[in-house]
């Protein structure tokens, strides 16, 4: 009977400890969107500004400012353009490779195997000066071509489809073998069917990392036509640096997206993220 008595208690206390820490988890973000907003003499001079304005948001998107704006809608579509464009690619070639490497039999599939384990232990800056190089010889600088190409391959991805593959019973594919259907037919129309959770978990993630790409984009995009957010937010320290309220803004512009993305696929990513920690 104590022990009853006490855990409503406990999960009072549970609850309380939960929702604080919530709140400095999620701080940061309310702290961006409230300076994005504040009037320009509170920005980062109280933790919650008492004064608001849209000036900030204005000096982004007006032609009526002191610095020239950057192109921050065009630059928004760019980031989309390229993000979209790279994460299909990663995804489509990670889930051909990987249903090869989990359900096909082939000479050398371990060995390529534990070549994509071995891949994924270097970081990716070693690779950034041999894949600058082959864009400029390509002709790819200041392309979308050149930002999306040397991005459009996941080894993490192939790792976690593979894996994910490997669980589902052959004779499942037999049996559509069978009935004549192809390997193709047998990815698309069964296979990523039956793994929209894991899918989920690395769409999000993929997309993610390539929004919020900045060093190889910096490399590549040269001119206004190609400008991502990332870049443009990093140019900001120059003419805008003294300007923090507009800095705020941009980072809201570039961080909402992916906020909106995770609450629309929140159910799936919580069944495949349990999947992942099996």
């Amino acid at each position: 009977m104590v022990g009853t008595k006490n855990k409503p208690y406990k999960v009072t206390i549970n609850y309380i400890i939960t929702i604080i820490f919530l709140l400095i988890m999620i701080f940061p973000f309310i702290y961006l969107i409230l300076n994005s907003f504040a009037s320009w003499d509170q920005v980062d001079k109280k933790l919650i500004p008492t004064s608001y304005s849209l000036r900030s948001w204005q000096w982004l998107f007006s032609n009526n400012v002191t610095v020239a704006p950057a192109p921050w809608i065009s630059a928004f579509f760019h980031t989309f353009l390229v993000t979209t464009v790279s994460v299909i690619l990663m995804m489509l070639f990670a889930v051909m490779v990987a249903y090869a490497l989990a359900k096909v039999r082939f000479r050398g599939r371990k060995i390529v195997d534990n070549f994509i384990i071995f891949q994924m232990f270097f970081p990716a800056i070693i690779l950034l000066i041999p894949q600058f190089l082959l864009v400029t010889k390509m002709g790819m600088i200041d392309s979308f071509a050149g930002m999306i190409l040397p991005t459009a391959v996941s080894m993490w991805a192939i790792f976690m489809y593979t894996n994910f593959f490997k669980a589902i019973p052959d004779t499942l594919i037999e049996s559509a073998k069978l009935d004549g259907a192809t390997d193709l037919q047998i990815l698309f129309k069964i296979i990523i069917p039956m793994s929209k959770s894991i899918t989920t978990v690395i769409f999000l993630f993929l997309y993610t990392e390539r929004w919020t790409t900045l060093l190889w984009d910096m490399i590549v995009s040269k001119t206004d036509s190609t400008v991502t957010l990332n870049v443009l937010i990093s140019q900001m320290f120059g003419p805008y640096g003294t300007y923090p309220g507009p800095m705020y803004a941009a980072s809201v512009l570039l961080t909402l997206p992916l906020i909106v993305l995770f609450l629309l696929f929140s159910k799936n990513f919580q069944d495949g993220m349990q999947y992942t920690l099996k």
